[in-house]
C-alpha cells in the first residue's frame, strides 16, 4: 500500500508520527467501509453515465472496487493509519488493485461529501435494526400485559401507595413511551435518508453530474439542495442521539422499578437466573445485573449526544476537521442501544410476576382511599368534605393499625347514614380497578381495548431487517 500522502502534492514536509496517528480516523471510521464502498460504486457508476469518465476506465474501477467488497466481508482488508481515514484507505487499497486509473474515482466529489455520505448511510442501515428490536420489545410487553389484566398492584406516586392498578395498565405505560420512540426513530429515517454526494468540498463541482442518479442507486429518497449544508449538517446524527437518549432513559426507568421490584421488600417480580448474578462472598445473592447495567449505559448515550451537541455549537460552515468526532458516538450509541434492546427484551419476557405479593400489598394499606371519598360524594357529601373525612380515617387507621375495609359499619354510619354495607364492595382493590372505566383508565375493559389497539398498531408496523 502506498505511504505517500494523496493530498501531499502542495507539502514540502510530513508530520511527525504522533501528529500523523493524532490526526488519523481509520481506527474508528473503518466501521464505515462497506458504506464507503458502496458511495464510491454509486459515485463513479455516475461518472460512467454521465460520460464524465470512459466506460473502460469506470468497468475496472467498479471491479476493482466489487474485490475490496469480497475481501471487506471476508475480513481480509488492512487499513493503515498512513492514509489516515476510511477513505483514502480504501482510494489506496483500490490503487494497489487496479493502478493509476484509481485516482479518477475521486472526479467530482470531496472526502466532505464522502463521509456525509458514508455517515447517512451507516444510519439508513442501522436505524431498521434498532426499530425492529424495538418492535420485538414492544411485542413482548403486549403479550405480558395480556396475561396479567387482572393482576392487581399499587399505583404510585412519589413511590407512595397511591390508587390500586392493574399490572397490565402499568406495562401498557411503558408500551405507549416505546412506540413514541419509534415514531421518532421512523421520522428520523427522513432527515437520515437525503444524498449529500455531488456536493463536494462545499461548492458542488462544474462537473455535468447526475446527484439523483447516484442517489437512486443508494436508495436514498431525496438529495441536499445546497452544497454547503449537505457537508455540514450533522443533524440526522443529533436526532437519532437524541432519540437514543430518550429510548435509553425510558429503559432506565423500566430496570429501576425492576430493580426495586425484585428485591426482597417487594418481592412483586422474580428474575430469571438468566439475567441474574450472584456474589463472590454472600451465597444467598440473586442481583438485577443485566437491568443495573442498562440503567448505567443510559449515562453513556447521554454523553455521546451532548458530545457532539458541543462540537457542533460552534463549528461555522462548511467542513471542519472537529467533525472527525462525529462518529465514534454514533457507533457506540448504535451498538448500545441494539445490544440493550434485546437484553431487556430476554429480561422482561422470562420474568415471573408474583401475582398474591402484588395483591397482599393492595389489601393491606389505605390506596383504596379515593374509593371511599368518591363513595361519600356520590351519596351527596361534597367532595373536599368526604377528602377530609377519610384523611381523618386514614389518620385514625394508621394509629389503630386498621385499614378502612376494617372498620364496622356502625363507626362509617356515625359519619353518614347514608353510608351502607355496599361500601365495603367498592373498596375491595379489584373492585376499585375494575370500575375505573375512564378512556386511558386501569379498567380492565379499558385495558383489553388499548391490548387490541396495540396489537393493530404492532401489526401496521413495516417489518424490518433482522437484527
Amino acid at each position: 500500500m502506498s505511504t505517500q500522502k494523496l493530498w501531499g502534492g502542495r507539502f514540502t514536509a510530513t508530520g511527525a508520527q504522533y501528529v500523523d496517528d493524532f490526526g488519523a480516523s481509520i481506527s474508528f471510521d473503518q466501521e464505515l467501509a462497506a458504506e464507503d464502498i458502496a458511495g464510491s460504486l454509486a459515485h463513479v457508476k455516475m461518472l460512467k453515465k454521465t460520460g464524465i469518465l470512459p466506460a473502460a476506465d469506470v468497468d475496472q474501477i467498479v471491479a476493482g472496487l466489487e474485490t475490496l467488497d469480497q475481501r471487506l466481508q471476508a475480513g481480509k482488508l488492512e487499513f493503515s493509519t498512513v492514509n489516515e481515514d476510511i477513505h483514502m484507505n480504501i482510494e489506496a487499497l483500490l490503487t494497489a488493485e487496479i493502478g493509476p486509473v484509481a485516482g479518477k474515482l475521486h472526479t467530482a466529489r470531496s472526502r466532505n461529501d464522502q463521509v456525509a455520505t458514508d455517515l447517512h448511510l451507516y444510519l439508513k442501515h442501522r436505524l431498521p435494526l434498532i426499530l425492529t428490536r424495538l418492535h420485538q420489545l414492544e411485542t413482548v410487553l403486549v403479550d405480558k400485559a395480556s396475561q396479567h389484566v387482572e393482576t392487581v398492584m399499587p399505583g404510585y406516586t412519589h413511590l407512595q401507595h397511591a390508587q390500586p392498578i392493574s399490572y397490565a395498565h402499568y406495562l401498557l405505560a411503558y408500551y405507549q413511551m416505546f412506540r413514541r420512540d419509534a415514531e421518532r426513530l421512523t421520522f428520523n429515517q427522513q432527515h437520515t435518508d437525503i444524498s449529500p454526494l455531488g456536493a463536494a468540498a462545499l461548492a458542488g463541482t462544474t462537473f455535468p453530474i447526475d446527484r439523483e442518479y447516484s442517489a437512486q442507486l443508494l436508495g436514498f429518497d431525496a438529495v441536499y439542495h445546497n452544497s454547503l449544508d449537505a457537508v455540514s449538517d450533522r443533524d440526522f446524527v443529533l436526532e437519532f442521539l437524541s432519540n437514543a437518549a430518550i429510548l435509553m432513559m425510558h429503559l432506565s426507568r423500566f430496570c429501576e422499578e425492576i430493580v426495586s421490584w425484585s428485591s426482597y421488600e417487594f418481592n412483586y417480580i422474580t428474575l430469571s437466573d438468566q439475567f441474574s448474578t450472584g456474589s463472590s462472598i454472600m451465597p444467598q445473592k440473586k442481583n438485577p445485573d443485566m437491568a443495573e447495567l442498562i440503567r448505567g449505559k443510559s449515562g453513556r448515550v447521554y454523553g455521546n449526544l451532548f458530545s457532539l451537541l458541543t462540537v457542533m455549537k460552534g463549528l461555522p460552515l462548511a467542513y471542519n476537521k472537529d467533525l472527525q468526532e462525529d462518529k465514534e458516538g454514533v457507533f457506540d450509541t448504535v451498538t448500545t442501544v441494539l445490544t440493550c434492546l434485546h437484553v431487556f427484551t430476554g429480561m422482561l419476557e422470562t420474568l415471573t410476576v408474583n401475582e398474591q405479593r402484588m395483591a397482599h400489598a393492595t389489601t393491606n394499606d389505605f390506596s383504596n382511599a379515593t374509593e371511599l371519598a368518591d363513595y361519600l360524594a356520590n351519596k351527596g357529601i361534597p367532595f373536599r368534605q368526604a377528602h377530609a373525612i377519610v384523611g381523618k380515617l386514614v389518620l385514625d387507621g394508621l394509629k389503630n393499625h386498621r385499614t378502612l375495609q376494617e372498620i364496622p359499619l356502625a363507626e362509617y354510619q356515625q359519619i353518614s347514614p347514608l353510608i351502607q354495607a355496599d361500601v365495603y364492595h367498592d373498596l375491595e382493590a379489584k373492585v376499585a380497578v375494575q370500575r375505573r372505566h375512564s378512556l386511558g383508565g386501569t379498567g380492565f375493559d379499558q385495558i383489553r381495548a388499548e391490548l387490541a389497539r396495540a396489537r393493530e398498531q404492532l401489526a401496521a408496523a413495516p417489518e424490518g431487517p433482522e437484527a
